[in-house]
């Protein structure tokens, strides 16, 4: 047995991370995730609002509704519980989460502006969906194991 620090607490913690039923779940959540973050995004476009703010507001809205399942499904045995220590992983999901929408504003927005391209679909531009997918993407594996070390700091192998 390890106490989680030292070489052998590194181990454990990657072994952790490499877990496919873990990653799994978290990919899954990450679709529930894509999904709200583009019905939002592209309501907030078609409402006027600027391509940058919007997607913000669409990544946040995601966060909310993927933390909320996480807590309860890929991560339920993980972290301590009480009302504390929930709004503590609450707060640092938000904050590890920063990067991967960082990451993924970036991708989404260089996208979406460098390339001159048109996906419309029965006189619907979606072009916003495969910049925001691609950012989305590339954002995916950071949150994984930002979410996973600081959010839930898994030990637990699945």
């Amino acid at each position: 047995m390890t106490d989680g620090s030292g070489f052998d607490g590194l181990r454990v913690r990657l072994r952790a991370l490499a877990s496919g039923v873990r990653f799994g779940q978290f990919a899954s959540v990450g679709a529930l995730g894509a999904v709200i973050d583009n019905a939002v995004l592209g309501a907030l476009l078609n409402a006027g609002v600027g391509p940058e703010l919007a997607k913000l507001a669409g990544a946040e809205a995601a966060i909310v509704v993927m933390f909320l399942v996480n807590e309860h499904w890929t991560f339920a045995e993980e972290g301590a519980t009480g009302t504390g220590a929930f709004l503590r992983r609450l707060l640092a999901s938000n904050l590890v989460r920063a990067g991967g929408v960082l990451v993924a504003t970036v991708v989404f927005s260089l996208v979406y502006r460098s390339f001159d391209a048109s996906v419309a679909v029965a006189g619907f531009e979606f072009w916003f969906l495969v910049a925001n997918m691609t950012g989305i993407g590339v954002g995916l594996l950071v949150n994984y194991v930002a979410e996973s070390l600081f959010t839930w700091r898994v030990t637990n192998e699945r």
